[in-house]
Formats: C-alpha cells, sequence, structure tokens
C-alpha cells in the first residue's frame, strides 16, 4: 500500500515536451520532471538554450535531449510534437507589453495573443489530439494570477491568461473521455526574464513582495512541484483546474491591513 504511494509521483520510463524550457520556470519544469524519472525534450526557440538545458539534465544523471520550436508557427509545434511522442506536454512561452490599453497597437496586441494565447492553443491543440489518439495524458499550460486579478498596464496580457484557463477547460471536456487531462498553472510574481524589468526597479519589486501573504517573491524551482504534480498519477482525478501558486497573491484583500 504504502509502495503505491511512493510511486504516485514517478515518472519512470514517461516522456516530456516542456515547450519554453530554455530559462526560468520551463528550465525548472524540465530539470523537475527529469528528476522524477521522465525523458525530457527541451523545446525552445532559442535551440542553443534548450540544448543546454537537456545538457545539464543529462550531466545530473537525467534523460533528455533538445529541439527549437517557435509556438508562432504551427508546422515548427507538429514537429516538436512529431519528435517527443510524449504523455506529458506542458507550455510555458509567454510575452508581455506593459501599457494602457488606448495604448497598445494592433501590433503589440497582435504579438501578445499569438505567443501566449494562440500559442498556448498550437501546443495544447496537437497534444490533445495526439494524446486521444494514443489513450490519454497530461497536458499542462501556464496562465497567471492575471487571469483572476488585473492591473493597469496588463490588460491585453491578462486577457491570454484568463483565455489560456478556458481552452485548456474546454480540451479538458472533450477530451477527459480519451484519458486526456488538461489543466493550467498561475504563478504569482516569479524571478523569472520575463518579469526583469520589475526586478530592476527597486520599489515596484518591493511592492509586489509585500503584496502575497508570503511577503516575497517566488522562484523558478517553487512552481516546478505544481508540474510535477499534475503530470503524475498524484493527479490523475485533477483535469479542467486551475492550480493558482501565488504565495497566497489571490487570497489576500486589499493592500491595507486593518487595526484590528
Amino acid at each position: 500500500m504504502l509502495e503505491a504511494y511512493r510511486a504516485l509521483f514517478r515518472l519512470d520510463g514517461r516522456r516530456a515536451i516542456v515547450v519554453g524550457a530554455g530559462s526560468g520556470i520551463g528550465e525548472a519544469s524540465a530539470e523537475a520532471l527529469a528528476a522524477h524519472g521522465a525523458h525530457v525534450v527541451c523545446g525552445d526557440l532559442d535551440g542553443a538554450k534548450a540544448e543546454a538545458v537537456a545538457m545539464r539534465i543529462r550531466d545530473a544523471g537525467g534523460s533528455a535531449e533538445a529541439v527549437k520550436v517557435d509556438v508562432r508557427d504551427t508546422a515548427s509545434v507538429e514537429a516538436a510534437l512529431d519528435l517527443a511522442r510524449a504523455g506529458i506536454v506542458v507550455s510555458t512561452p509567454g510575452v508581455n507589453v506593459r501599457k494602457r490599453i488606448g495604448e497598445v497597437t494592433d501590433e503589440e496586441f497582435d504579438r501578445v495573443i499569438d505567443t501566449n494565447l494562440k500559442g498556448t492553443f498550437r501546443v495544447a491543440r496537437s497534444a490533445a489530439r495526439r494524446m486521444a489518439e494514443s489513450g490519454g495524458g497530461s497536458i499542462i499550460a501556464f496562465a497567471s494570477i492575471r487571469a483572476q486579478v488585473v492591473e493597469p498596464g496588463q490588460g491585453v496580457y491578462a486577457s491570454t491568461k484568463a483565455g489560456i484557463v478556458q481552452l485548456l477547460r474546454a480540451i479538458a471536456a472533450e477530451h477527459g473521455p480519451h484519458g486526456v487531462r488538461a489543466n493550467a498553472i498561475a504563478p504569482g510574481v516569479v524571478e523569472t526574464p520575463l518579469t526583469a524589468q520589475i526586478k530592476s526597479h527597486p520599489a515596484w519589486y518591493d511592492a509586489y513582495a509585500q503584496r502575497s501573504a508570503l511577503r516575497r517573491w517566488g522562484q523558478p524551482r517553487e512552481i516546478a512541484g505544481a508540474v510535477v504534480y499534475l503530470a503524475s498519477d498524484a493527479a490523475s482525478f485533477v483535469t479542467g483546474a486551475c492550480l493558482f501558486v501565488d504565495g497566497g497573491w489571490t487570497a489576500v484583500d486589499g493592500r491595507f491591513d486593518p487595526p484590528l
């Protein structure tokens, strides 16, 4: 009995692809999946970065390879998933344009939508089709706290992240009978290349740290556990969910501690 529970998080003999594995949360996710026994295909727009992560995994005793993939291009996504033959598919890429809605150009809007929402759609669509044909699998895509709460300058980004949650829920509904699970992860503020602009602004960085219940930023490795969980048999009855890993950001109401 106990051995069955110990094995819940193990991924031995399984194949995974992490799109966006070259840095940040994608990099940590690839390393964590490999640490739990999966063979990981590290996919990234920057092929050299993907190969560097795969090499580091192999040097540490894990199993990994690399592929260059552009989520803005359907043929590139299809080729990467053909190579991966994965029952675990993780999609992490995202871009942002920090502008108020009235200042966002059509070109900027299209760029964020094409990478974040349509890019996730391309990956998830391809994965769902393959998994339905092969008997099931786990699709994990990254939303954000911005799928639920927003601030000035985050309108387009927030729209894509909310869309990702609903996209994954639709896949869960449509492909659940075929054994396909689809879930989103919504991180809070995490130190990654995407948030480098904030880290370089001390007052902004500290304000974000104080906003969460834990009073600090997260690190990519603190998100990777959620990826392993959703990929594994520990989450065999979890689909259509959005798992918030945000240090309590969305649990805390307001920015003022009342004098109780």
